[in-house]
């Protein structure tokens, strides 16, 4: 089960497999209140300051995840014009505003730096979205996604893109997308074992990076070019400050699976989105996100 089970969440992929890029978009046409939590420190987003809760909008009718570092957030201008030409959007009046905020990840090293989700790519991925469960793994926004760069580049383990969701006897669906391109190892949370990172060059053994940062005084990293993106989306009716709860909340995910997690070389950025209008607290949501977001990690190392 995916997040595409969440009712109203549509996904779409496009990607250059050669240049090792690519976008995913997750449409809500029919509009979803939604809020982000920016954890890492080195970003890259757009449309985020209106989802503050004491801002104006109170509906996003797409969300768009891309590679190719702030160039990838043209992706959503062709998501824009897909849910244009369909008549999707807020209304003010002289037209119809699709409102698409956007995080993007790093991945110009792994492939060809020359070539970057656009608005033609934004585009196709919208054309192609669909309620079918997502495809994971090096697709989309995860194409050129690696993990465990606290070594270079050189010594990281290749991610991707992935996705889950569970449902309850209630009717209530929680579900979770993320495309995983962490500087630190991802690990899983109950036996604490790494299942990627950066790894020994001669033997292939990983190297476990935190305790690795205990013995260096820098990290061999660019700030920026990392970074965990994803969203969460539930049927379930919240306000917009609810829902920047649940997505704070679901960053809790990153904490259990990455090590180390938010530093000054990712860019963490998480969505929540609301499409129902199931009752729930907000306490359970997010907690169910942040069981599914812990599932859509280790699912985009393949584990």
């Amino acid at each position: 089960m995916t997040i595409t089970n969440v009712p109203g969440v549509k996904v779409g992929h496009k990607q250059n497999e050669l240049a090792r890029t690519g976008c995913t978009v997750i449409l809500t046409e029919d509009g979803a209140t939604c809020g982000v939590d920016v954890r890492g420190s080195a970003p890259g987003t757009r449309e985020t300051d209106l989802l503050d809760p004491v801002n104006l909008v109170e509906h996003v009718h797409a969300i768009s995840l891309a590679g190719g570092s702030a160039y990838g957030l043209d992706a959503a201008s062709g998501v824009m014009q897909f849910l244009e030409e369909k008549g999707v959007g807020m209304d003010v009046g002289v037209a119809k505003v699709p409102i698409v905020p956007s995080a993007i990840l790093f991945d110009l090293a792994v492939g060809d730096a020359n070539v970057r989700p656009d608005q033609q790519m934004g585009y196709e991925a919208a054309t192609v979205a669909s309620h079918s469960p997502v495809k994971q793994g090096a697709v989309g926004a995860g194409c050129g996604a690696t993990v465990g760069k606290i070594a270079g580049f050189e010594a990281a383990s290749k991610s991707g893109l992935g996705s889950a969701s569970v449902e309850l006897d209630n009717g209530l669906v929680v579900g979770a997308i993320v495309a995983v391109n962490a500087v630190g190892d991802i690990c899983d949370s109950v036996t604490g074992e790494i299942l990627a990172g950066a790894r020994n060059l001669e033997t292939g053994e990983f190297l476990n990076g935190a305790q690795m940062m205990r013995k260096q005084a820098e990290v061999d990293g660019i700030a920026g070019t990392n970074t965990t993106i994803g969203a969460v989306a539930v049927n379930a009716k919240l306000t917009k400050a609810e829902a920047k709860k649940v997505a704070q909340m679901a960053q809790n995910a990153l904490g259990r699976t990455i090590f180390p997690a938010h530093t000054m070389y990712d860019g963490d950025t998480i969505f929540a989105l609301a499409t129902g209008e199931e009752h729930a607290s907000v306490d359970l949501i997010g907690q169910l996100a942040t069981e599914v977001l812990e599932e859509a990690i280790l699912n985009a190392v393949g584990k």
